[in-house]
């Protein structure tokens, strides 16, 4: 049954980039889950264990949400919906300072002159970075994204709006292996997901308590790092991705990252570069190392993930 929605108004630095925002919300072109057009986003989310439509209204120098649950809200939904949104859209990334650093590097300059005031897009929580990182594994984004239509419609949440949501963790865990192969997850990341499932649905994989701690800017990433990777199938490059996509950590080292290397040989113009020299070069650049990859994708945004 719809509820009154929960709203918030925010305002815009001058330089946000809204179309950078709606492009990675877009990449679905059968919109299942998430429905942009140029000035707006309307994503299908699991919120407090129920289905809930999230959408954001861009407007000049700001951007109206609204979040209509199909329970009662919580009492703190409303501040959980402005430091989600602040979130999402990047607007507590420190970028100024980043580019105020490098804007006259003799390589890195370059790319910030190309695009300026480039924030990183964030899921909507963290778990769906790691489920988006888990299913896009050595395949291409088309095929990642494939993928995740099809366990979005076998977990089957839809808001009474009639847009499907993202599942929860409780959902994912639910899942059988059977069904989560039936999707085109192979194996290994089928028990994956399902194993970060039931560790995040438990509280073993607290990203609840993580998320929080980055919102403060204490998140221990040694810590998350070490959690994670005790799961089998989560490995170096999906705990990166997760970190910048769910937390805005700006310093994983995406060198793993296939996008990441083709666009930097293409920038250093050479043919190609190797895992361990794209790692050494996004080392000069620490703490800022998956901001500089970010720019990177942007170099060719639409095959970037």
């Amino acid at each position: 049954m719809p509820q009154k929605p929960v709203i918030c108004l925010l305002p815009l630095p001058f330089d946000f980039r809204r179309p950078d925002f709606l492009a990675f919300h877009s990449r679905d072109g059968q919109r299942l889950a998430e429905k942009t057009t140029s000035r707006s986003i309307t994503k299908g989310i699991s919120w407090d264990g129920a289905p809930a439509c999230l959408r954001l209204v861009f407007r000049k120098d700001s951007v109206a949400a609204s979040l209509a649950m199909d329970k009662r809200a919580a009492k703190n939904s409303g501040i959980c919906l402005e430091r989600t949104v602040r979130r999402m859209l990047g607007l507590d990334q420190p970028i100024q300072t980043f580019e105020a650093a490098y804007a006259a590097h003799p390589l890195l300059g370059d790319l910030i002159t190309a695009n300026p005031g480039l924030r990183v897009a964030q899921t909507a929580t963290p778990f769906e970075a790691l489920c988006w990182a888990i299913m896009g594994q050595l395949v291409s984004v088309h095929a990642a994204i494939a993928v995740r239509r099809r366990v979005i419609l076998a977990c089957g949440i839809r808001h009474s709006s009639g847009i499907w949501c993202f599942p929860d963790p409780a959902t994912i865990a639910a899942m059988e292996i059977p069904s989560l192969r039936a999707c085109g997850l192979s194996q290994t990341k089928a028990l994956s997901l399902q194993t970060l499932g039931n560790a995040v649905a438990s509280g073993d994989i607290p990203l609840d308590g993580w998320i929080e701690a980055a919102r403060l800017g204490d998140l221990d990433v040694t810590l998350v790092q070490t959690r994670l990777s005790a799961i089998r199938g989560i490995g170096p490059w999906t705990i990166s991705y997760a970190l910048l996509r769910g937390f805005g950590f700006l310093d994983g080292s995406l060198h793993g990252d296939v996008a990441v290397r083709r666009n930097l040989a293409r920038f250093l113009r050479r043919e190609t570069i190797t895992e361990k020299d794209t790692a050494e070069w996004l080392a000069a650049f620490t703490p800022w190392r998956a901001l500089v990859a970010s720019h990177l994708w942007a170099i060719q945004m639409r095959d970037g993930y």
